[in-house]
């Protein structure tokens, strides 16, 4: 049973691709590619049965695909004959294989007609089909969807029995117990079913993301004494997405246990699992896991009850291609699903890739706890595909036709020279007259050539540049981003399709946090998208959450230009003052002689005093030692006639003196002070 859905972005969808083998003798193997491609291989010789591609393959592509049980054909009454329809439908259930879409709609196809039987589509499933399950005697059909709900299918009618609602999240997985009267269903938590009243009997939590697989291990209850109703006492597994763990539950009467029994672990997500039933107490399950790393881990084990600890492999199962030469090292090959033959003793493992898988036989030695087998498929990739399934049909062609060779210039292609023209066409052609030399035509090829050349340049950059940003080629990219012509980036702009508008942003932000010599470039092309495609840009709601990156990246470099700007100035000023200082310096002044020299003449005076002047400047010192004594001889002089001056006035004021004793003692005192003055 598949553990593998189909691959989807999702990071909570399971892994892998959904396949399948064919129950009881695994005479074929199915897969659904995510191609939407259905292909079922013989694995007896490794070879194509068949391939089926549905009409919608590119919008609902395969999600899970699940086998009709092979069951004995109904044997017909002798009261009345069966209807074709039902006839048709016992006959072929053996063969019918079930696909669910990623659109909700269920195909059944007949491989033994090779075509579709019917289709399932009617007040069924609105979104994705995570799992299918077949009932093993009503000839129903079960599936659950993202949708919440669980559908039971008719398949003879193609209608909805009953449809109910599963979980409050999407339900992932599905498994209907042994005796037919139970299901199992898996969201976030594992309900168990009625399905006759479709009420839930038990639920059952312990993973954290969906489960992805469920699978019953046990077909008898362990102790077998008591007596048994269906399903209490049975044991189920169960893995999750993202989950490395593999739980085991037990239905148990009391309705206390919600929790794993126990568990193994694997290296991986797993991605398929096989196991084989256990029908006594004493027989012990074979596990086969298939990881997502592309290891098989094999357990056995008897179920006995409650065990803590997780259980490891009993043995682990690797394909590697052999090293071919000293520094070769083998590349790991992936195996992709792995099954327990018939008796139960050998394993079919399919491995390789998923266009061509190698499907191979490997016997089990329970001695060995790790397997590396070394195998070759570099001569496998080539598919190797029946003529009964793609017919090559040529089209029959009449002598008659004439092919048409296509008339671009520069084509190279061979064409035949024209039939020998009649004498009738030549005498047409000599009345015709003017007749265009083979230079002038070779000149006007030329002339076409050159303006082809230049139109497909012109109309190849859109189209290269859509490209580029689809698949992310980054040398692609550099041949369109790095042109510097402004005219030939406006034409690629305008032309380039509006849903790459935004790549072509966010493409042009990451470039404009690189070298600034291809941030110049950017720039001209940030403009020109911002210009030309300004009102596709303000019609989108969540431009400012996409472009938010290019808008910080803008207000970050703003903020330094004004002090950029304050600084290359200053720069500038220097650099010109450095520059002028080093040219000053490097020039040398030229050697200037007078060309005229005029004189004034001079009277006999003027030329004595200028001889005195000479003379005197030659006995310079003398002059002034002699200046200096004249001025102390001055000095003293002037002293000495201040001293007797003082004297002098000193002997008149005694005179006076003298004269005004006399005047008081005789009496003739002067009291009139005018006159006093006057006197003076």
């Amino acid at each position: 049973m598949a553990a593998g859905g189909g691959a989807s972005c999702d990071p909570l969808v399971r892994a892998g691709v959904p396949c399948a083998f064919s129950p009881q003798s695994q005479a074929y193997f199915a897969l659904a590619s995510t191609d939407g491609h259905l292909r079922v291989w013989e694995t007896a010789n490794n070879r194509l049965h068949q391939e089926y591609v549905p009409s919608a393959h590119l919008s609902g592509t395969c999600t899970c695909l699940a086998w009709a049980p092979a069951r004995l054909q109904a044997k017909e009454s002798p009261q009345r004959k069966k209807r074709k329809s039902e006839a048709v439908g016992t006959s072929d259930q053996v063969d019918l294989l079930a696909l669910g879409t990623a659109v909700g709609s269920i195909l059944l196809y007949s491989t033994v007609k090779g075509e579709l039987h019917s289709k399932l589509i009617s007040g069924g499933h609105d979104n994705r089909v995570n799992c299918i399950q077949w009932h093993q005697d009503s000839g129903c059909l079960y599936s659950c969807s993202d949708d919440k709900h669980i559908v039971e299918w008719n398949v003879q009618t193609c209608k909805v029995k009953c449809k109910w609602k599963g979980d409050n999240s999407s339900v992932s997985s599905l498994c209907i117990s042994p005796d037919g009267k139970m299901l199992l269903s898996a969201g976030r938590t594992i309900k168990l079913w009625v399905l006759e009243t479709k009420e839930v009997y038990r639920h059952f939590t312990g993973h954290a993301t969906p489960v992805s697989s469920l699978l019953f291990t046990t077909i008898r209850p362990p102790n077998e004494s008591q007596p048994f109703d269906g399903i209490t006492g049975l044991y189920f597994l169960s893995g999750a997405v993202h989950d490395r763990l593999l739980n085991v539950w037990q239905i148990r009467s009391e309705n206390k246990e919600k929790t794993a029994v126990m568990s193994f672990t694997v290296t991986d997500e797993p991605v398929y699992i096989d196991l084989t039933l256990s029908e006594n107490k004493e027989e012990p399950v074979k596990l086969a896991v298939v990881c997502r790393d592309g290891q098989v881990h094999l357990f056995e084990h008897i179920l006995n009850g409650f065990c803590k600890k997780p259980l490891t492999s009993n043995c682990t199962v690797q394909i590697a291609t052999p090293g071919k030469g000293k520094k070769s090292t083998p590349k790991p090959i992936p195996i992709l699903a792995a099954g327990f033959c018939s008796d139960k003793m050998s394993l079919l493992l399919v491995y390789g890739n998923w266009f061509q898988p190698t499907i191979e036989r490997v016997a089990l030695n329970s001695k060995e706890t790790h397997m590396c087998l070394v195998r070759d498929i570099s001569n496998c990739w080539a598919p190797k595909v029946e003529t009964a399934i793609t017919k090559v049909r040529t089209p029959v062609m009449n002598s008659e036709v004439k092919v048409l060779v296509p008339g671009i210039p520069g084509h190279h292609a061979a064409i035949k020279p024209a039939p020998p023209q009649t004498e009738g066409a030549e005498s047409k052609r000599k009345l015709g007259g003017n007749e265009v030399s083979i230079e002038e035509r070779l000149g006007a090829m030329d002339i076409d050539q050159k303006k082809g050349k230049d139109d497909l340049q012109t109309n190849s950059f859109p189209v290269l540049l859509a490209q580029g940003l689809e698949s992310n080629d980054f040398e692609m990219l550099n041949k369109v981003l790095q042109t510097r012509n402004l005219n030939l980036i406006k034409k690629t702009v305008l032309r380039m399709p509006l849903h790459a508008v935004i790549p072509l942003l966010q493409e042009l932000t990451k470039r404009l946090q690189g070298h600034p010599n291809s941030a110049v470039i950017m720039v001209q092309w940030l403009k020109c998208v911002l210009t030309v495609h300004a009102s596709y840009l303000s019609t989108l709601p969540d431009l400012v959450a996409q472009l938010g990156t290019l808008y910080q990246l803008m207000e970050s470099r703003v903020k330094t230009f004004q002090k950029l700007s304050h600084l290359h100035g200053k720069l500038i000023l220097l650099i010109t003052q450095v520059t002028a200082s080093e040219k000053t310096k490097g020039m040398t002044s030229p050697g200037q002689k007078a060309k005229l020299v005029y004189e004034e003449e001079s009277s006999e005076e003027e030329s004595d005093d200028e001889i005195a002047d000479k003379d005197s400047d030659d006995n310079w010192d003398e002059d002034e030692e002699e200046k200096e004594s004249e001025k102390e001889e001055v000095v003293d002089e002037e002293n000495e006639q201040e001293d007797e001056e003082a004297e002098e006035k000193d002997e008149e004021n005694g005179e006076d003196r003298d004269v005004a004793s006399e005047k008081e003692l005789n009496g003739d005192s002067d009291l009139d002070p005018e006159n006093e003055s006057e006197e003076e």
